[in-house]
């Protein structure tokens, strides 16, 4: 190892007060960087943000992109252009944690030392978790809008499909954007009954819960959306093996314990997910998680053995969905309790879960589901029925959530 980068300084030789005190943030992400923002324009000036990648993306449009609905340059900004001035960027991987030392080991071999963490570092797709994934990801009908790489290659193939079986899956345990695999079944359906095919194309939704969606107020509408399509749903059940040569898959009925071997045209499938290997090994990963994800306090978002350190985003073990809506509001959470004990005073704001889903189910409409840890809906705008398809609701997906993502959270104003 080397010795800790020149801009580091011993553990506990940081002088008093919020801004002499060193905010290390592993990820440059939509977490990391709202933070990051956010701690800027509180005054903190020991900044640092720890991530590998020259380019950032607006992941939310990737199932519009699969749709046909936008153009993927749309989705991405160089990642300096999205670094907050005054922040210290180090473009390296991490790959260890000393929550003892208080140091970050990176891919080059570097130590980089702080006072306080803040574990951002996204999520891990698992290609290898189903057997044949990784092989016909992106050829033999498959694709994903998981990967940027892939997205508009589900254009591709919808279009492209006359006749024939269409199945979409979604895996088992956490993952992002939860609405995701099922939002790209409603917008392939509904190009298919714009030209004329969907009576020629059967249309399989592979879901491993008991329900459509684990939001019980929004589970009538979708499934009023799924039969409206024709849609097969397959609850209970979740994807185990794919074949492209025969182009087959293998579907496990986990509540009837039976297998079935389905022959498709076209699959649309989402890898596994966890937290990324390194924290699933470290001192940090949360002992009750089967992926590996960090340990947090679901209110203050604290770790609960290491008080100096904070998680959110997509890496943290928070019983509510993986999406950039939570991540606003955990950003606005952890801040006031980052700067509260950088004060030496005791956490002052609390996350109620908030997440928000942007359900779209036509090419021109959208449902929004809202809601907590409960999970409650939690409508942000009461004015508007978010329980209904509206249209000015997809104006919002398309094109409101990402100005405001761009201009707004990434910025650390909202």
């Amino acid at each position: 190892m080397s010795s800790p980068l020149p801009f580091s300084h011993p553990p506990g030789s940081a002088e008093r007060g919020s801004t002499g005190r060193r905010v290390l943030i592993v990820g440059g992400g939509t977490a990391g960087i709202t933070v990051a923002a956010r701690l800027r324009r509180a005054g903190v000036t020991q900044v640092t943000v720890l991530e590998p990648s020259a380019t950032h993306w607006y992941q939310p449009l990737w199932t519009l992109v699969g749709g046909g609905r936008a153009r993927l340059e749309s989705t991405r900004r160089p990642e300096a252009r999205v670094m907050p001035e005054g922040v210290n960027w180090v473009r390296d991987a991490a790959i260890g944690v000393d929550p003892g030392t208080r140091t970050v080991i990176t891919a080059a071999g570097r130590e980089i030392g702080y006072d306080f963490l803040v574990m951002a570092p996204g999520i891990q797709l698992n290609w290898q978790g189903v057997p044949g994934m990784a092989e016909t990801v992106g050829r033999d009908g498959v694709s994903s809008n998981y990967a940027p790489e892939h997205a508009p290659h589900t254009w591709d193939l919808i279009r492209e499909l006359r006749s024939g079986t269409a199945v979409f899956t979604q895996p088992t345990g956490p993952f992002k954007c939860g609405g995701a695999p099922q939002k790209i079944a409603y917008l392939a359906a509904d190009h298919w009954r714009r030209q004329g095919r969907l009576s020629d194309i059967r249309i399989v939704l592979v879901i491993p819960d008991p329900a459509i969606f684990k939001a019980p107020t929004w589970v009538p509408l979708l499934e009023h959306v799924a039969g409206r399509y024709g849609i097969e749903v397959l609850l209970q059940s979740e994807m185990t093996a794919i074949d492209g040569a025969r182009r087959q898959l293998t579907i496990q009925d986990n509540a009837a314990g039976e297998k079935q071997v389905l022959s498709y045209d076209l699959l649309h499938t989402v890898p596994p997910q966890s937290a990324p290997d390194w924290v699933k090994a470290s001192p940090l990963a949360d002992p009750a998680s089967p992926f590996g994800y960090v340990e947090a306090d679901r209110r203050t978002l604290i770790h609960p053995r290491h008080p100096n350190v904070f998680a959110l985003g997509d890496a943290a073990n928070l019983p509510t969905s993986k999406t950039g809506a939570a991540i606003r509001k955990q950003a606005a959470v952890l801040v006031a309790n980052l700067l509260a004990a950088m004060d030496g005073r005791p956490p002052v704001s609390a996350y109620d879960g908030y997440t928000s889903c942007p359900l779209v189910t036509a090419r021109d409409r959208m449902l929004l589901a809202e809601f907590d840890y409960d999970p409650r809906p939690t409508p942000t705008v009461p004015v508007i029925d978010t329980l209904k398809e509206r249209w000015d609701m997809w104006l919002l997906k398309r094109y409101g959530l990402p100005a405001l993502y761009w201009h707004g959270m990434l910025k650390g104003r909202m």
